[in-house]
């Protein structure tokens, strides 16, 4: 049984489904829920869980050995970002090399980078007339938004999109594909 992190900054949409999807499992379970943000609603699901959760500074994030040490006493074998705003460190993506994934709202690598997350992103989307947009799950690296693509899904931006509606496709999409694509690349791990 392998132990997932979920890191995150703010509601938590994808991490309750993440929560949900790996209730019953057998390959890994969510063992934390960490958040640099104590008013985050991340935070009241992990307790809705029954998961351990773990608020932090960006000090502390920083602080590699003091912030490991909490995911080496959890036995963490994986970390998700599920709407975390803050880039992971150096040293820690090294530790968990190959074993950090993301989410980004769009098909990377169109519509990455620092500042694009959420809202800005489905912006920038529509201010572009681009005909379509999605999903792109990854694992990390040093630099925002590179990481190996693990899995990808378009919709169709229509004419009359609005950012909102356009956020509201995206929701659906990383609903329905975060977390079966986490488990796949766990299974993949571990064979």
């Amino acid at each position: 049984m392998k132990n997932i992190a979920i890191f995150g900054s703010g509601s938590g949409s994808n991490a309750e489904k993440i929560l949900e999807y790996f209730a019953n499992c057998t390959h890994a379970k969510v063992a934390l829920i960490a958040s640099n943000n104590s008013s985050s609603f991340i935070l009241q699901r992990a307790k809705k869980h029954g998961v351990d959760n773990f608020i932090f500074s960006k000090k502390q994030l920083l602080n590699f050995s003091e912030f490991n040490d909490k995911l080496l006493e959890k036995k963490i074998d994986f970390i998700v970002l599920a709407g975390f705003l803050l880039k992971i460190p150096k040293k820690l993506v090294a530790f968990y090399k190959n074993r950090i994934i993301n989410i980004h709202p769009s098909l990377l690598p169109k519509y990455g980078g620092k500042g694009m997350f959420g809202m800005n992103v489905h912006k920038a989307i529509i201010e572009n007339n681009e005909p379509y947009s999605g999903i792109t799950i990854h694992l990390v690296n040093e630099f925002y938004d590179q990481g190996k693509i693990l899995f990808q899904e378009k919709c169709n931006v229509s004419t009359a999109e609005t950012a909102e509606s356009l956020s509201k496709k995206i929701s659906t999409l990383e609903h329905q594909f975060f977390a079966p694509t986490i488990l796949n690349y766990i299974k993949k791990c571990q064979s």
